[in-house]
């Protein structure tokens, strides 16, 4: 009965043993959990092959002409040029009363202040403090509506654009605000 005993223990650690596998667990509850797709940017991936037979990577380019949802082309180009354009012919989409200037004051105040000041005199509180010199004053300059959203998106001199934290449409009522600012003055 002992040695029966012993061969039916030596039999259940032997059974026991030869299921466990240390580079895979034996059930999976949870596949995605051990076995999750690679989210790496430029691995490969079966899902991206060609016919011809290259391999396929995940961050693919994608195809020419292709815009962005929620983006909307700028015409104008990033330069001394483009800016000219824009400050000529560039007029705001935005419908004059329909603007909401107090969204757009708090934007200004939000984004702009810092620097140009709540007058847009160029004494912002980054000035005062002789963080920035030469921040100008909107009184000194010739600028339009088109000159300042040109700006906003792709800055001039020491700033920086701004079109990624404002979409286009608070990036013109920004603009609309800086000409109040200016007509102020």
């Amino acid at each position: 009965m002992k040695s029966l005993l012993k061969i039916a223990l030596v039999l259940g650690i032997l059974s026991l043993s030869s299921c466990k596998d240390n580079n895979s667990p034996n059930y999976q509850y949870m596949p995605n959990m051990y076995e999750s797709v690679a989210y790496e940017t430029y691995s490969e991936s079966t899902a991206f092959n060609s016919p011809t037979g290259l391999k396929g990577k995940e961050g693919q380019l994608p195809p020419v002409g292709t815009v962005k949802r929620g983006y909307v082309p700028y015409e104008f180009a990033n330069s001394t040029d483009g800016y000219n354009a824009a400050k000529l012919n560039s007029k705001s989409p935005l419908d004059p009363a329909s603007i909401d200037m107090t969204k757009a004051q708090e934007l200004f105040e939000i984004y702009c202040a810092i620097c140009h000041g709540n007058e847009g005199n160029g004494k912002g509180w980054l000035v005062t403090q002789g963080k920035f010199l030469g921040v100008p004053s909107y009184a000194d300059r010739e600028i339009t509506e088109g000159s300042v959203n040109h700006v906003i998106n792709f800055g001039l001199n020491s700033m920086g654009s701004y079109a990624n934290q404002l979409n286009q449409k608070e990036r013109w009522m920004v603009a609309a605000y800086v000409m109040k600012l200016k007509g102020a003055q």
